[in-house]
């Protein structure tokens, strides 16, 4: 055998033990996150009902007095209301699309009024698995399913308790996405704009394949004790089964071109592939699982991951084609060039469908379907070119 990495004898560094889960709780800094309380249970599409519901979410910019220059930002997977800012006391990691919004930006808040929630199941604020009810204990394993109509159901409300009627914009990538398109279907006179990256009108087989995957991964964890584990000590939550869940997901959010232009086949710094330490690429995996780990929930992974599996646009209103028929905004479909996740097929259909919409924006990228979240500078022309004829 040939090409053997020099025998190091170090292993895998050792991390901190992660706390049990990484949710936001109440006592935690604030940081700029305002919150609004449902005033009614929250009627589920799968049935029943979710009492209680709050929402976080984040604001910048100033509301105009006919409340017409409002713009909403939802937000990814892990994602949560921090969309511009610093990391500091109660934000873990800086703001997730800050180049986009700001004063002159794409999103510039000397304009517009961006409101961005932490989605409903979430763990940043919002209402989900590690929330106290009302009897006072964590929802956990106990809490119910939901669906991106769910999600944006909440959001509704939301735009209400802030007096917004209608949204300018309406700008989603991926699960983000996912709840734009639900925006501009089910709620069509309140969307004036609809920008969609990187999403599908609804998840294919592939897709569940890869959330089941994640899933198992969660649920099989021995910690995971069916989700009732949040007030279990510091190390004694489901990180083992989240971190493998973020491993998988990550590899399908990126290329292997990159993953091999980055990392090759060079063993990490310190370590020794065959004397138990860690190729590169595989380093790089366990830093992405262990940091989600101390700032995201499994319970809200796995709501959110079957949330996602659950989109379909079309279901109850007689299929894609006439779900999209609905939509009243104009609007923008963009894809990444690059995406296995939800290739350039799947948004191809849904910018065909959509009766407002330009031919399909190609975001071009070496970074696979998180090349929404990284190309700004292909982006924000999306965003300008959209609330430029608002």
């Amino acid at each position: 055998m040939t090409g053997a990495p020099p025998h190091a004898p170090a292993g895998p560094l050792t991390v901190p033990l992660p706390p049990a889960s990484g949710a936001w709780r109440e006592g935690d800094p604030p940081g700029e996150r305002r919150w609004v309380s449902l005033l009614a249970p929250l009627r589920l599409e799968a049935g029943g009902e979710l009492p209680g519901v709050r929402l976080a979410y984040e604001a910048w910019g100033r509301l105009a007095p006919d409340a017409s220059n409002a713009v909403l930002v939802l937000h990814a997977l892990t994602g949560d209301s921090h969309v511009s800012g610093p990391a500091g006391p109660g934000h873990p990691t800086p703001g997730w699309w800050d180049p986009l919004v700001g004063p002159g930006l794409a999103l510039d808040t000397d304009r517009w009024f961006v409101v961005a929630p932490n989605v409903l199941g979430g763990c940043q604020g919002s209402t989900g698995p590690s929330s106290v009810r009302a009897d006072g204990v964590r929802w956990g394993g106990a809490f119910p399913f939901l669906t991106p109509r769910d999600q944006v159901a909440a959001e509704v409300a939301l735009a209400d308790a802030l007096g917004i009627d209608r949204w300018a914009l309406v700008v989603g990538g991926s699960m983000g996405g996912m709840r734009a398109l639900e925006w501009a279907v089910g709620h069509p006179q309140r969307v004036a704009s609809l920008l969609v990256l990187a999403c599908p009108a609804a998840s294919d087989a592939e897709q569940i394949a890869w959330s089941h995957v994640q899933l198992r991964a969660i649920r099989d964890d021995e910690r995971w004790r069916g989700g009732h584990y949040h007030d279990a000590p510091v190390g004694e939550g489901p990180h083992r089964g989240l971190g493998t869940a973020r491993r998988l997901a990550h590899v399908t959010y990126r290329t292997g071109a990159e993953l091999g232009s980055r990392f090759g086949r060079a063993p990490q710094s310190g370590e020794d592939p065959w004397r138990g330490g860690r190729y590169a690429v595989e380093s790089y995996l366990d830093h992405h699982a262990d940091k989600l780990a101390h700032r995201f929930d499994a319970g809200s992974y796995v709501t959110l991951t079957e949330a996602m599996s659950s989109h379909d646009v079309g279901r109850g209103r007689g299929g894609t084609a006439a779900a999209l028929r609905r939509v009243t905004a104009r609007c923008l479909v963009a894809g990444v060039d690059s995406d296995r996740l939800y290739p350039l097929a799947r948004q191809r259909e849904l910018a065909a469908g959509l009766p407002h919409s330009d031919a399909l924006r190609v975001l071009a990228s070496p970074y696979g379907h998180d090349g929404f979240l990284l190309e700004t500078e292909q982006v924000g022309p999306l965003v300008r070119e959209l609330v430029g004829g608002v």
